[in-house]
């Protein structure tokens, strides 16, 4: 009987380092796995719909037929296609290029960059204005910038994440208070009362309830304790106020907000982009330590034409600005006649408060079948228990699109059992 020669393998360091990484890989997949049927399960998960033509209140929408209506863009103002901001941005696209390979400090500042941070501390009168990719990066680069281990920030708990993680990355002592809590916030600011410096750090407006932080009382006690206040205004600028400049004008304290942090990628033409307006000395400090500004490329030519137009047309009129609040009340009232609880209060943020997850999600796909587009929030992005669909409610719609809307809130309701 012949007996097979034994097979001799030897391994050589290559081979086992390249072993350990294959193990590694597959133990990283098999967690990740783990976690996205979590997510599954859990009636979280997120999907992408793609959408098949421009932004607006009617839109294409791929495996759906027809023409459908659009609730859930941050789109406040109807400007990301409106003629005269596409047209900017094409026209700013031919004179200036797709974008300037570079950062700000290095050879990324064309004139047109200069002219929309004029404009925007216009806007928001303010002495000065930087630009950032994001208002993300605008969170990210300025607490730690500002702060240090000397002073200290009081945050409300239900801030947005990115000035969550913004707070995070400074050395600055952190107190939380509790959502619109003065008296909570008069605790902190007396324990904090041995900082150098003290930031009231507030967004203006919360965009998963669209309710407004109580800054009149907030710039009371931060004068009475000698306190400065910061705002994120992402979900106010351009339609709060009387003339859109935010919830600081709505509620009559421009003057006593010290540093305002927005967007470009929501009311004011809907591409990219953040900035923050304050004092210039602050401003001119961002230009040199923040790390967002100094590490990212500057933003497009195209995107600065269409934000710089977006915020031409808002210092010309305030009309548009107007009209968002009559046709957000059209939609509470009727929504709440019909027996849906709406979050929040006068803000086209109007959240449709269900409470389980799996069935915000379900909403939200039937809704998608009678022709409306909504999305459905759940944990992390909100509390457990809180799932919703968020209502987005935008100067474009008509009178009838919101009528259309409602019916099939309605008809979807009844369906599910939330209203009878």
């Amino acid at each position: 009987m012949i007996r097979p020669r034994a097979l001799h393998i030897t391994l050589t360091p290559s081979t086992t380092t390249s072993n350990r990484g294959c193990a590694a890989i597959a133990e990283a997949r098999s967690v990740l796995e783990h976690e996205l049927e979590t997510i599954r399960t859990g009636g979280t998960w997120k999907g992408e719909r793609v959408i098949t033509s421009k932004q607006g209140p009617h839109i294409n929408v791929d495996g759906s037929r027809g023409d459908i209506l659009n609730f859930c863009a941050n789109n406040y103002l109807g400007l990301s296609s409106h003629p005269q901001v596409v047209e900017a941005g094409i026209e700013a696209l031919k004179k200036y290029g797709a974008g300037l390979s570079s950062v700000r400090f290095i050879c990324g500042t064309q004139d047109i960059h200069k002219d929309l941070e004029q404009k925007l501390a216009q806007f928001h009168e303010r002495e000065d204005c930087i630009l950032y990719a994001s208002c993300f990066d605008a969170n990210a680069g300025l607490f730690e910038v500002l702060l240090g281990p000397d002073d200290a920030v009081l945050s409300d708990e239900l801030n947005h994440a990115s000035i969550i993680d913004g707070i995070r990355l400074c050395r600055a002592k952190r107190f939380r208070y509790k959502h619109m809590d003065l008296n909570d916030l008069e605790t902190q600011l007396k324990e904090s009362q041995s900082s150098r410096l003290r930031l009231v750090v507030t967004d203006g407006v919360f965009s998963m309830d669209g309710d407004m932080a109580p800054l009149k009382g907030i710039c009371d006690l931060a004068e009475q304790y000698g306190a400065m206040v910061f705002i994120d205004e992402c979900h106010a600028t351009g339609f709060m106020g009387p003339r859109g400049r935010g919830t600081d004008e709505l509620l009559g304290v421009m003057d006593r907000v010290h540093i305002v942090n927005s967007t470009l990628g929501k009311a004011l033409g809907g591409a990219a982009g953040g900035y923050t307006v304050g004092p210039k000395p602050l401003i001119d400090l961002l230009r040199q330590r923040s790390r967002p500004y100094l590490f990212s490329n500057s933003l497009p030519p195209p995107v600065v034409g269409c934000a710089t137009r977006a915020v031409e047309l808002l210092l010309t009129s305030n009309e548009i600005a107007q009209s968002v609040g009559d046709k957000t009340m059209r939609f509470r009232n009727k929504m709440t006649d019909a027996g849906f609880t709406i979050s929040g209060s006068d803000h086209p943020i109007c959240p449709v408060m269900l409470g389980d997850a799996r069935l915000a999600s379900l909403m939200a796909d039937d809704m998608l079948k009678l022709g409306v587009y909504v999305i459905g929030f759940s944990y992390p992005v909100v509390p457990k228990g809180k799932a919703r669909i968020r209502v987005q409610i935008s100067a474009a719609h008509t009178d009838q699109d919101i009528d259309r809307a409602v019916d099939a809130f309605i008809q979807t309701g009844r369906k599910h059992g939330v209203v009878s």
